[in-house]
C-alpha cells in the first residue's frame, strides 16, 4: 500500500491574474471543469493507494476541503502549514507521519499543480519504482525531455538496464546551450519533483543529511492542533525550520538515489505558454479557456472568466483576462509574468491576492460595483451553511434574494425570504443570513453608508472560521 503525499502549498505566481495568492493554479478548474488538484488525487485511487495525506497552506484549508469532499479520493489527512517552508519540510512531515504507523509505509510525494496527461503510463513507472523503494532506495521519476527547455531542473542518469536507473547528478536549470547538450547526450532528463520512498529511509536520510530540518518538524508536529478536519502545524516551531528544497537538503546529498525515467505527458504548468502548449489547438494553432474570436492570428492563447476577448493581426501571444485584471504579453516572455507580480505586491495591490469572488467556507461573495458611500456584491451560500452573526457601525445593507431560500435574522427576528423577496437591515442591527435548503442560495446585497471598508464589522457569533 503506497500513501499519496500531495503538496499543495504554491501560489502559482505565473498563471497571475487567473492565479491568486488565495486561490492558486492547483485549485483553477483549467481542464474540463476540473483542478490540478483535483485531478492529482484522482490518480491516486485504487487498490495501490491509502488515503492521501495533503500538506497545504493555511490560507487555502477550505479550498482543499472542499475539493476533496468532491473527489473519488475524498478522505485523508490535511495538514496546514502555518508558513511556506519549500519542500524539504513536508517531505519531513509525510515521512513521520507514515512512519507513526508504519515505518517501513511507502509514501509517493508529488506536487499538486503538475498535469499528467498519460495516467496509466504514470501508473507504469510507480509500479516499477516500488520494489527500488521497498529496498530502501529514494526513486525520482525523470521526464524524458521533448525539448532544450531552461525552465527545468534535470538529473543526469548513469548507465544501466531495466526501468530503474542509478542517478549520477541533480542539475541546476541550465541555459540553452547546455540544455540543448543534455538533450542530445540522452543521459539526462527533466526533474519532475515527485518521489517514492519508504518512511524510515527518508527519516534516516534526513538524520544523516539535515537534522535540523527533521529536528524542527517533529516539534510542529508533536505541538500541532486538530482544527474541524485540519491537522495545524505548530507555528511557532514551524517557522524555525529551515527553508531549504528536498533537492538541496537530501537528493544532491544521498548515496540511495534511483530514478525511473518515464513519458507521461508531464507538464508543470509552469507558465501561461506552457498552458497554451497543454490545451488543445484550432487549424492556425491558437488556444482559448473562455470565449475568444481571433482574426489573423496564430498560435496564440487566450483565457477570459467572462469578457469575449479578440485578438486581431497578433500572433504568439497570450490574453488573460478577468474581471480586475488583463494580462497581454508574448509567449516567448511568458516566464516574466512573475515580475508583474512582484511589481503589484511592492505597491500593495489586492489583486496578486484575491479575485472580485471570495470564496469562504459557506460559500462566495463578488463584488458588482463600488462607488462613494455604497458597494453592491452578489453573494451566495451553500445548503445547510451559514454566515456570522454580525453588525456594522457605519453601513446598512439592503438584501434581494435572487434564487434559492434564505433564513434572515435580524435583530434576534428569524424569517424565511424566497426569489424576488427583500429586507433591510439598518445600521447597528445584529444579522446573519443562512441557507436552509438543499441547493445553493443567492442574494444581491446593497452597502451604503458613510464608511464601507471590510473592516466595519462586529463579529457575534462564529460558526466557523469566516471572514465574511
Amino acid at each position: 500500500m503506497i500513501i499519496p503525499c500531495i503538496l499543495s502549498g504554491g501560489s502559482g505566481s505565473r498563471l497571475w491574474p487567473l492565479s491568486r495568492s488565495l486561490r492558486p493554479k492547483q485549485f483553477l478548474p483549467l481542464f474540463d471543469g476540473e483542478s490540478l488538484f483535483q485531478r492529482t488525487l484522482g490518480r491516486f485511487t485504487g487498490s495501490r493507494y491509502s488515503a492521501p495525506i495533503v500538506i497545504a497552506n493555511a490560507d487555502h484549508r477550505f479550498l482543499v476541503g472542499e475539493q476533496m469532499a468532491s473527489s473519488e479520493n475524498g478522505e485523508g489527512t490535511i495538514v496546514l502549514e502555518p508558513i511556506g517552508r519549500n519542500t524539504a519540510a513536508p517531505a519531513a512531515v509525510a515521512a513521520l507521519i507514515a512512519a507513526a504507523s508504519d515505518p517501513d509505509a511507502l509514501v509517493l510525494l508529488a506536487p499538486s499543480d503538475h498535469l499528467v496527461r498519460d495516467t496509466d503510463a504514470f501508473a507504469r513507472a510507480v509500479a516499477d519504482a516500488v520494489p527500488a523503494a521497498q529496498e530502501g532506495r529514494i526513486v525520482t521519476f525523470g521526464i524524458r525531455p521533448s525539448e532544450p527547455n531552461t525552465g527545468y531542473g534535470y538529473i543526469r542518469l548513469e548507465d544501466g538496464k531495466g526501468p530503474v536507473r542509478p542517478v549520477a547528478a541533480f542539475v541546476e536549470k541550465p541555459d540553452l546551450e547546455r540544455a540543448r547538450a543534455f538533450l542530445a547526450s540522452g543521459d539526462h532528463v527533466w526533474n519532475a519533483g515527485i518521489f517514492l520512498f519508504r518512511a524510515s529511509t527518508m527519516i534516516a536520510e534526513f538524520e544523516r543529511h539535515c537534522p535540523e530540518v527533521l529536528m524542527r518538524v517533529r516539534a510542529a508536529l508533536a505541538a500541532a492542533t486538530p482544527d474541524l478536519d485540519f491537522l495545524r502545524l505548530d507555528a511557532e516551531s514551524f517557522a524555525a525550520v529551515p527553508d531549504i528544497s528536498i533537492d538541496y537538503a537530501i537528493m544532491e546529498k544521498s548515496d540511495r538515489i534511483s530514478c525511473v525515467p518515464t513519458d507521461p505527458g508531464w507538464s508543470d504548468l509552469g507558465s501561461w505558454s506552457a498552458v497554451w502548449e497543454a490545451l488543445d489547438k484550432t487549424e492556425d494553432g491558437n488556444s482559448t479557456l473562455g470565449e475568444a474570436m481571433f482574426v489573423k492570428s496564430r498560435d496564440s492563447l487566450v483565457v477570459s472568466d467572462g469578457a469575449l476577448v479578440s485578438v486581431v493581426g497578433l500572433d504568439h501571444v497570450m490574453v488573460v483576462a478577468t474581471k480586475d485584471a488583463v494580462l497581454v504579453a508574448d509567449k516567448s516572455h511568458a516566464q516574466d509574468v512573475k515580475t508583474v507580480v512582484e511589481e503589484l505586491q511592492r505597491g500593495g495591490r489586492s489583486e496578486t491576492r484575491e479575485h472580485r469572488k471570495r470564496y469562504r467556507p459557506w460559500g462566495a461573495r463578488e463584488e458588482i460595483a463600488r462607488g462613494d458611500r455604497f458597494q453592491v456584491q452578489e453573494i451566495e451560500i451553500k445548503p445547510g451553511e451559514s454566515m456570522s452573526l454580525q453588525s456594522h457601525v457605519n453601513r446598512a445593507e439592503h438584501w434581494v434574494v435572487v434564487s434559492g431560500t434564505l433564513a434572515i435574522t435580524i435583530d434576534g427576528e428569524t424569517r424565511l425570504m424566497t426569489e424576488n423577496q427583500s429586507a433591510y437591515v439598518p445600521v447597528g442591527a445584529r444579522h446573519r443570513l443562512a441557507n436552509p435548503g438543499r441547493v445553493p442560495a443567492r442574494v444581491i446585497e446593497i452597502q451604503s453608508g458613510a464608511y464601507i471598508g471590510d473592516d466595519d464589522i462586529v463579529r457575534y457569533v462564529d460558526d466557523a472560521e469566516t471572514n465574511a
